[in-house]
């Protein structure tokens, strides 16, 4: 029983003459994108790709409902019809301007991409110097369930806003690279993913129960993984256990390996940039969309 004293009728007489905030969650939320690049990469490779939005239209979005909303960037061809999907699953670094720059890429070969800021409940990213920090203080934190719910409403917004999630597929890099594969196991609505170096292999915990060697019977979409044979951070033992179980399942998957590659390729603002890698995966995942019906 709650009993009503003095103190707590002063309280509720203070409550009332505080103003009321005028900025809700949600108008929070679709202006809570990093802008740039991450301060854990500075300085940004002079080989920084920077793809121009004419002929599209992008902006943030708000995805989900009220307060379990989560902010996120989309990218589009400006045209009436409904578009193929593809999400776009970011690095530990969050949606700052490299994932940003993905999309307008996408959208520039017809594609719908969306990339939701799936730490935003965890802390800014953007703002965290040091990578260690990063991974402690927020993406070991950010359970595996969690990031397959936010990505099922992804979907939702996707479909709400001129894209075909008939033709639905995922691709992510380094973190994001792990949860595609995890994503294509979770939902029978994905007909395609491309997953850039990520980890496959890992111990067990409660926020990440699986790893992606785990789920290789559960795939419901075929996944192109995408390696480097010099990446330090996932061994080639790693990536041949996966390719050994996906030709075990007999998996529609496939693995390609850059020899002379390391890890984080693709990420042209990085110094682990590397062109050939990076330009034969690009055509290679969107070869891998069209054979599997996403385009």
């Amino acid at each position: 029983m709650k009993v009503h004293t003095e103190e707590t009728s002063m309280q509720s007489d203070l409550n009332s003459l505080i103003p009321k905030p005028q900025v809700t969650r949600r108008e929070f939320v679709v202006t809570a994108l990093s802008s740039g690049f991450a301060l854990a990469v500075q300085p940004v490779s002079a080989a920084a790709i920077t793809t121009d939005s004419e002929g599209l239209t992008t902006g943030e979005a708000s995805i989900g409902r009220g307060y379990d909303a989560i902010p996120g960037y989309f990218a589009r061809p400006a045209a009436p019809e409904n578009f193929p999907t593809v999400l776009v699953v970011q690095e530990i670094f969050g949606v700052h301007e490299h994932i940003k720059d993905i999309c307008r890429r996408l959208a520039k070969r017809g594609y719908l991409a969306v990339a939701p800021e799936l730490f935003f409940r965890h802390g800014d990213v953007s703002k965290m110097k040091d990578i260690n920090e990063i991974l402690e203080k927020v993406v070991t934190k950010v359970p595996d369930a969690q990031v397959m719910k936010d990505l099922d409403a992804t979907v939702a917004w996707a479909e709400a806003n001129k894209g075909d999630i008939k033709r639905l597929a995922i691709t992510g890099f380094c973190y994001g690279g792990r949860i595609t594969w995890l994503y294509a196991a979770h939902s029978p609505d994905v007909k395609a993913g491309v997953a850039w170096y990520g980890r496959l292999q890992g111990v067990a915990s409660a926020n990440q129960p699986k790893h992606p060697i785990d789920v290789v019977k559960d795939l419901k979409a075929p996944v192109l993984g995408l390696y480097g044979g010099k990446d330090q951070g996932i061994p080639i033992s790693d990536v041949e256990d996966m390719q050994n179980d996906l030709k075990g399942a007999q998996s529609k998957s496939e693995i390609v390996i850059y020899p002379e590659a390391p890890h984080g390729f693709n990420a042209d603002y990085r110094q682990s940039y590397r062109t050939e890698a990076a330009e034969d995966g690009w055509k290679k995942m969107l070869e891998w969309f069209s054979k599997n019906g996403v385009k």
